[in-house]
């Protein structure tokens, strides 16, 4: 995009809406000027500012003295001589202060049944696995692989790890056997915690056989138990010595368990998200930074009160599920709703029933969600949202990619019955919790724009050098000082961590975001523009291209792949592969058959995510001259655009024909 046709994009969105003034009377951050306060505190003493919101958010069992250390930079170290449990601000915390009988987690199944957890239940649920992971000589520094569906025992496994010091990895449900096997390696895991089965729109799906398939596919050499929560009583094959049924790992174990007592900077998780290269990069978390960053954006972003009922409809194996499901929320005392389900059975109205069974107040989902139930609803009036009550929300969020202003207007119009603020968050798993977002009380919202940085967070729009450009003109997102729960490294990769996020260019000390951005001359808000790596956002969820193309050239009948993203109305993205054979180009049926036969595979090496929703067969690959793949040419044809650019240096130009046809 031209910096002309940014600037046109940065000022097409005029409508602004003010936070209502009810809302705002009652905000955790009232009106700008409340806004402006905490952003001049940050930056007038930048360790002090984080320095208090640490000791007043957070109950640490030993101290701080040094808030930010830099010493070796890029690798940020926050509190570090400080120590806390994180399962302990969580649970034990608001036992203590006086919240044992109040709901913290709501568990909505697939099928509409409904279990409750009061925090008192879920601390001695977390106790009892926390005790049950210790009897199988899981300790402090291990790594635990969670793939789990969507439940209570889900988040339980995730915070009896953080009880006990183990280092989790979770993986999502969607994930096929290999990425699975993948990051076991990859994170040395000594254990899986896996279901015999995860129900989804009325269907059950395997994941005990899923991981059985990754660890026969070899070198998990680490690994050492499996343990098995059951869902639904599946058939599953169970392996004696390794296997192990939750139910009786925690039968007869103690239901309190102390916490083991970290460093500031223990890896709390690592959670592996794609980039430009093949191989998944693990983004390790740290402890004390990232529960601080949780709690805080829970108090000001979702301007969280004592009755409200949080719902983020984020699956675990998402950072949004960390961070606004297994953390957030219970670090706050929140009552939270952990929904199993999908936002389309039994039909299209799941969403709006489910609010209004459990009085639901603030409401965070994806604009993919949003598109998909415009369309639905546009094809069946019954389950538009005006058919149902919505009477208790009072806050809308949106999150996992930029939300498109007719999205936003009929989430605000249909759903929050104009008098619910939207929250379009702007944050990445290497983020830990949001960056740039509306404050509901405080920041009049833009259709479309994520509007401006939270206090403490330094963030610049600059060009391929690292300098600020004037508003108005698009460039590179960056931050440029450090905050609390920003990725600590690449696990097992410190240079991928430095050439990935700091790189010299950009003078090494910056972080980069990988987006494109643009500020509006007038309010100096920001949008974001899209990718500026190769990394395609999907629903959300962020692929490298390089990983989807060694999938498909990992199938025997391939000789050469690219893959590129194509705007889609729904999905945001979606995934275009132009793909080259080992035998004659196909067309027709034998085309039809063979694309169908690559999506499955793909599914198979990556996950159903994954899954091109276009392949186009050509006899080679637009390359230049020195065989280097012309993508920018790939992505035009990708939209059924005409090619306007210069094609002098390109070798075969013939070929752009041949790929102009999807199969």
């Amino acid at each position: 995009m031209t910096n002309q046709q940014e600037e046109i994009h940065g000022l097409q969105e005029n409508r602004i809406f003010e936070p209502p003034a009810q809302f705002k009377a009652q905000a955790a951050v009232s009106g700008m000027d409340a806004y402006n306060k905490l952003c001049a505190e940050a930056a007038s003493d930048y360790e002090g500012f984080w320095s208090r919101l640490a000791r007043e958010n957070l109950d640490w069992h030993k101290p701080f003295t040094s808030t930010l250390n830099e010493s070796e930079a890029p690798f940020y170290k926050w509190f570090d001589d400080g120590e806390l449990n994180v399962s302990y601000n969580c649970l034990d915390r608001n036992i203590k202060n006086g919240l044992g009988d109040k709901t913290a987690i709501i568990f909505e199944a697939d099928d509409g049944t409904t279990t409750r957890a009061t925090y008192q239940q879920l601390y001695e649920k977390v106790c009892k696995f926390a005790n049950g992971l210790k009897s199988r000589g899981i300790k402090k520094g291990d790594r635990v692989v969670i793939y789990m569906p969507m439940s209570i025992e889900g988040v339980a496994a995730m915070q009896a790890c953080a009880r006990i010091g183990a280092t989790h990895s979770v993986v999502f449900g969607g994930f096929s056997a290999k990425s699975l096997q993948e990051r076991i390696i990859d994170a040395g895991a000594v254990a899986v915690i896996t279901a015999d089965e995860q129900v989804r729109g009325g269907k059950q799906l395997p994941l005990k056989s899923i991981v059985d398939e990754a660890l026969a596919l070899g070198g998990c050499t680490t690994m050492k138990d499996v343990i098995v929560y059951k869902r639904t009583g599946g058939k599953i094959s169970f392996t004696e010595g390794r296997d192990t049924w939750l139910h009786d790992l925690v039968e007869a174990q103690p239901a309190e368990c102390e916490p083991e007592w970290v460093n500031a900077e223990h890896p709390l998780f690592i959670l592996y998200t794609s980039g430009s290269t093949g191989t998944p990069k693990g983004v390790q978390h740290a402890s004390g930074g990232f529960l601080l960053w949780a709690a805080l954006t829970m108090k000001w972003t979702f301007d969280i009160k004592p009755s409200d009922v949080f719902w983020c409809t984020a699956d675990i194996g998402w950072v949004t599920g960390h961070t606004y499901i297994a953390y957030g929320p219970l670090a706050v005392g929140a009552t939270e709703i952990v929904f199993e389900g999908v936002p389309t059975f039994p039909n299209a109205g799941r969403f709006w029933d489910t609010i209004d069974k459990h009085n639901v107040s603030i409401f965070y989902t994806a604009p993919t969600a949003i598109r998909s139930l415009i369309k639905a609803s546009d094809v069946d009036p019954k389950v538009h949202p005006k058919n149902y009550k919505l009477s208790s929300l009072r806050l809308l969020g949106s999150v996992g990619e930029p939300i498109n202003p007719e999205a936003w207007m009929w989430y605000y119009r249909n759903v929050g019955n104009e008098k619910c603020p939207i929250v379009d968050t702007f944050w990445q798993t290497e983020t830990g919790g949001h960056m740039i977002t509306p404050l509901p009380g405080a920041t009049p919202m833009v259709p479309g724009s994520c509007t401006l940085p939270l206090p403490g967070i330094m963030t610049a729009i600059v060009d391929e050098a690292g300098h600020d450009v004037p508003n108005g003109q698009g460039g590179i997102l960056v931050v440029k000082r450090p905050w609390p729960s920003m990725i600590r490294t690449i696990w097992g990769n410190p240079e991928r961590f430095k050439t990935s996020y700091f790189p010299e260019e950009l003078g090494g000390r910056m972080y980069l975001a990988g987006d494109g951005a643009i500020r509006n001359k007038d309010t100096g808000y920001f949008t974001i523009t899209g990718r500026i790596d190769d990394v395609l956002n999907v629903s959300g969820h962020r692929m490298g291209t390089m990983e989807i193309e060694s999938a498909l050239v990992a199938n025997p009948l391939v000789a050469e792949a690219a893959v590129v993203g194509k705007p889609d109305d729904t999905t945001g993205e979606s995934i275009c592969a132009f793909v080259v054979l080992k035998q004659a180009r196909p067309t027709g049926d034998e085309a039809k058959k063979l694309a169908l036969e690559l999506r499955n595979w793909v599914a198979k090496e990556i996950g159903p995510i994954a899954k091109p929703k276009e392949i186009r067969f050509g006899d080679n690959l637009p390359k230049t001259r020195s065989g280097k793949i012309m993508r920018r040419l790939l992505r035009v044809l990708a939209k059924g655009e005409t090619i306007t650019q210069d094609i002098s240096t390109l070798e075969n130009p013939a070929i752009l024909e041949q790929l102009k046809e999807a199969s």
